[in-house]
């Protein structure tokens, strides 16, 4: 079994408070969650709950489980009072009870009514595996995806039959569950066009057009895709002294699988790890970070931008195969002469640095300075 990068981080903080790990569907919660409680000493049969499953329930709502040591309940946000079913259960327990929330949605945006949890609980993210946690090559990795079961299997077929699936389960049964669509149908086709636009600024208006629905309907359920973790969405980068675009962001997968075109697979799978980074930076380590795009009214774009309070900190620029020096990252670095700049390039062996002070690098070693 491999070791998830959460793992110390989500143990340390149950000595705090109580902690709800959030993430895609089957990125790994269930079996950190169980391996946690094996870690404890702990029965998982007795101490881990899921809101899915009707005994289970059962036993939630009848407080019927053990009330020292590591409690583990899933998808609890699926219980319209499940805030303050939490809230009672910390305050009159905490002192002996460990509380692990875990669920696929993300559980800070889910707040349907209730006393506020502030200040009982810590928020984490758990993603799909990295390079690093894999311990594979970039070429499985962006052949099979993040996500354990495709990865793990080492079948391309198996990927893509699992993919399929994944994206058909999210639609039907978790919009059903958390969210009030009508049209699960017309969704379903735009998960299925979203693929083919990754890298690029989104338009809205395109897709209104593809699907015949309201500019307002693909906004809200692009909205919903991202809430429930099938998408994640960058934001333009902007300062004084560049004319950067500022309103249309860019969108990626978590599963990449469906992505074909090769140069856009390559930058969601780099997008992936810096996201990864990021948030956990955030979560665990209380920074405030970001990740972001730069486009100007010229034309030029780099892929990526990392903020730290604010302030650009690196970029970064990806390329399947070409070491020489992007044009728009060289301006970039011109302009931010202090900002680290990085071009990462799928094929290995790669490792200088070119003028203006651009590092070029394979994305092997890159992702595995990540840390995550």
């Amino acid at each position: 079994m491999k070791i998830r990068y959460l793992e110390s981080v989500v143990q340390r903080d149950l000595e705090d408070k109580m902690v709800f790990v959030s993430g895609p569907r089957q990125s790994g919660k269930t079996t950190l969650a169980r391996l946690l409680l094996r870690r404890a000493h702990a029965s998982p049969s007795s101490r881990y709950l899921n809101w899915d499953d009707d005994e289970a329930r059962t036993r939630i709502l009848a407080r019927e489980f053990p009330v020292e040591g590591m409690l583990v309940l899933d998808e609890l946000h699926k219980f319209s009072r499940w805030r303050n079913y939490l809230k009672g259960l910390y305050d009159v327990r905490r002192a002996r009870l460990q509380i692990l929330v875990t669920g696929s949605a993300r559980l800070d945006l889910y707040r349907r009514g209730g006393d506020s949890l502030q200040g009982r609980y810590h928020h984490l993210r758990l993603y799909p595996f990295s390079l690093r946690e894999a311990g594979c090559k970039v070429d499985d990795l962006l052949e099979l995806g993040p996500f354990p079961e495709p990865l793990l299997s080492g079948s391309a077929r198996t990927a893509r039959r699992w993919s399929r699936a994944y994206r058909s389960r999210l639609v039907r049964e978790d919009i059903a569950d958390l969210e009030r669509v009508e049209e699960l149908g017309a969704l379903e086709q735009l998960s299925v066009r979203l693929p083919d636009l990754v890298g690029a600024p989104l338009s809205v208006n395109a897709l209104r057009e593809d699907l015949q629905v309201a500019h307002r309907t693909v906004a809200r359920w692009l909205d919903i895709l991202e809430r429930l973790l099938f998408v994640f969405r960058l934001s333009p980068f902007g300062a004084p002294q560049i004319k950067a675009i500022k309103k249309s962001r860019k969108h990626y997968h978590f599963d990449w699988i469906p992505v074909r075109d090769e140069g856009a697979r390559f930058e969601n799978m780099i997008a992936f790890h810096l996201l990864k980074r990021c948030h956990l930076l955030e979560d665990a380590e209380g920074l405030d970070t970001e990740l972001r795009y730069f486009r100007d009214l010229d034309g030029r774009e780099v892929d990526f931008v990392e903020l730290t309070d604010r302030q650009p900190t690196r970029f970064i620029e990806c390329k399947l195969s070409d070491v020489k020096a992007a044009p728009a990252l060289a301006y970039l670095k011109r302009k931010f002469p202090h900002v680290d700049a990085v071009q990462v390039v799928a094929r290995s062996g790669v490792e200088r640095v070119v003028d203006p002070g651009i590092r070029v690098c394979s994305a092997d070693v890159f992702l595995q300075e990540l840390q995550v």
